[in-house]
């Protein structure tokens, strides 16, 4: 049986607003669970400049029906201009983690 179990990772500026995030996307049935792990060091390139800044990564439990509604959840809530969001597939697991995930994670009614 495929795991239609989805990993979404989300950096915030810092934990208060991961927290937010996380929370909110799991009282609104999008998520099974959220991860929040400080202390994350980013090194990128934006708008030609280099940058090192100290990020909050959030990892977040979904399902691949919920995708689409998750990410625009997550940029509409995100303060960053352009917010990391990287859907990746879970190829194994535990079947009982895997189900509760699947359990928790509501089926869309359209509403957010």
């Amino acid at each position: 049986m495929e795991a239609t179990v989805r990993t979404v990772l989300v950096t915030a500026p810092d934990a208060a607003v991961a927290e937010s995030l996380g929370q909110t996307l799991v009282e609104e049935g999008l998520v099974a669970c959220a991860n929040i792990v400080p202390g994350v060091t980013s090194v990128y390139r934006w708008q030609g400049a280099l940058h090192r800044d100290s990020e909050t990564l959030v990892l977040l439990k979904t399902t691949a029906a919920r995708c689409e509604e998750l990410r625009d959840r997550i940029v509409a809530l995100h303060p960053y201009e352009v917010p990391e969001v990287l859907v990746l597939p879970v190829v194994g697991g535990h079947g009982p983690y895997l189900r509760w995930v699947e359990d928790q994670v509501e089926e869309s009614d359209g509403a957010v």
